[in-house]
């Protein structure tokens, strides 16, 4: 089985792609407006501290300080016989106005509060978090087999212990990834997050506060972190500058895989190379058409997702039964490449076609379990019932594709969804660069509807001109008024 990663980097947005023998797995997607600061830990200074509430506030650089309360704070269990703060412990006795402390953000700022903080410090691999001022050695509450929990904890335990004299030890938690990894997996994480945590000791001590000593690593670097396997053949990445940040990364942090990363200078786009775009765009589509003929009606819904089967144009060449029993067995693996692909969440309710044989029911059930094992998040499925229902939960990772594509419709009053302004903008900005390299025209002239237009003359302004800039020709814009917000036109002028 071929696999490869490829990566479309860009100023405001950076996409990554799983392909599997040519074909679209999963795509995860980062927006440079809406990255969050959870998981960033920062060198600030304490400028308030509040005994009323046992709380402070901390600059860290922000716009507005952040707030620790005090059982957010960690105690040194050398003085305290406890690792973690006391609900009943006063605030001053841990901080005073002016004092430098690391702190870690554990929720983003939200409206006019600044971002939640806490002293109790971790960073992640992909199996693994590590707490460097912690000797606990701990396991996800989602990992609820007793002997799957004893099986990782000894192994972790072990692999730390090897490496204690160098790095002198730490905690852990073992993530709910982790289930049925084994000890060769587990093994790369130990490394990993030892060396990073002792790099970051170095820019703490050479700090000022406030200023940001760590924050957790951008999509095209996390794809080595938590996308690479042994059956990856290759990474490919069309920004010549992210492709040498990655090589210095895995050099460091994962030697073995660097000789599988790859500069791709195409002039052709590397999504529209492998068919990416095109599948990204039927991702967000409800119907989705099967090589027989048949076809499978997705619902998302807040509650859950339903997922219909029907035979649509395939009649069989034998009988009914068959005709089903095939169209079942075809709808299995690709439901199992949808969830992936749409990153869907939740409860996952399935309507197979009826089928009347108990054997025809077992193999549809065990070619969608078999399916399912490709997939990185937890699935929990029953069998398929007599009414040829399969219910279904699949962990919830991230927003789904159509959620972080899409924005309610204000034309159907919530009932659809459409691809938002900033979406269209970026999908206008590839447009340009994709007929910039074809044609020497002297101007690009955009018709679009007034909702893009409104973005693309503020928040991507900048944008707009590094776009400019780059291609060397103007580029104006003109309102469309009968043009929804996903219509445009691009003219060459």
């Amino acid at each position: 089985m071929s696999e490869e990663i490829l990566v479309n980097f860009g100023p405001t947005e950076t996409r990554a792609a799983l392909v599997e023998n040519g074909v679209l797995q999963e795509v995860y997607i980062e927006r440079a407006r809406t990255k969050g600061f959870v998981g960033n830990i920062y060198k600030g200074r304490v400028v308030r501290v509040l005994p009323g509430m046992q709380a402070a506030f901390v600059d860290i650089g922000q716009a507005r300080a952040g707030f620790i309360h005090v059982s957010d704070i960690a105690v040194d269990p050398a003085k305290n016989g406890d690792e973690r703060g006391h609900a009943e412990a006063d605030i001053r006795d841990f901080l005073r106005e002016g004092q430098d402390i690391l702190v870690q953000v554990i929720k983003d700022p939200i409206s006019t509060k600044g971002a939640r903080l806490s002293t109790h410090l971790s960073v992640s691999a992909r199996y693994l978090v590590y707490m460097p001022n912690s000797h606990h050695i701990g396991v996800s509450n989602r990992i609820e087999d007793d002997t799957e929990r004893d099986r990782l904890r000894a192994i972790v335990e072990k692999l730390a212990a090897e490496y204690e004299e160098e790095y002198k030890g730490g905690g852990f938690i073992i993530r709910t990834v982790a289930e049925g990894a084994s000890e060769e997996d587990l093994r790369a994480d130990i490394p990993f997050v030892f060396r990073l945590w002792h790099d970051l000791a170095d820019t703490i001590a050479k700090s000022r506060a406030p200023a940001i000593i760590y924050e957790d690593l951008p999509l095209y670097m996390r794809t080595i972190r938590d996308l690479m396997r042994s059956n990856i053949e290759k990474v490919r990445i069309d920004s010549r500058e992210s492709f040498a940040k990655m090589e210095k990364f895995a050099k460091h942090y994962a030697p073995e895989i660097g000789g599988r990363i790859e500069h791709y200078p195409g002039e052709r786009p590397l999504f529209d190379l492998y068919g990416v775009e095109d599948e990204i765009q039927r991702a967000l589509d409800k119907k989705v058409v099967l090589k027989s003929g048949g076809y499978l009606i997705i619902e998302q819904t807040e509650a859950m997702t339903t997922i219909d089967v029907n035979t649509g144009a395939f009649v069989g060449h034998r009988n009914l039964e068959e005709t089903i029993f095939k169209t079942n067995l075809e709808a299995s693996t690709a439901i199992a490449r949808q969830l992936r692909l749409r990153n869907l969440g939740g409860i996952i309710i399935i309507d197979f076609i009826d089928m009347r044989d108990v054997e025809h029911k077992r193999q549809v059930h065990r070619t969608l379990e078999k399916s399912l094992e490709k997939d990185r998040a937890k699935t929990s499925i029953t069998r398929v019932s007599e009414l040829g229902l399969v219910e279904m939960t699949r962990k919830r990772t991230r927003e789904s594709l159509g959620q972080m594509l899409c924005e309610p419709c204000p034309v159907c009053a919530g009932r659809g969804t459409l691809k938002s302004a900033e979406t269209i903008c970026y999908e206008i900005f590839r447009e340009i660069l994709r007929e910039a390299r074809a044609y020497d025209n002297e101007r690009f002239l955009v018709l679009v509807s007034q909702p893009v237009i409104d973005r693309l003359l503020d928040q991507e302004s900048d944008s707009v001109a590094d776009l400019e800039a780059f291609i060397n020709r103007p580029i104006q814009f003109q309102v469309e008024s009968l043009y929804n917000q996903e219509q445009y036109d691009i003219v060459l002028v």
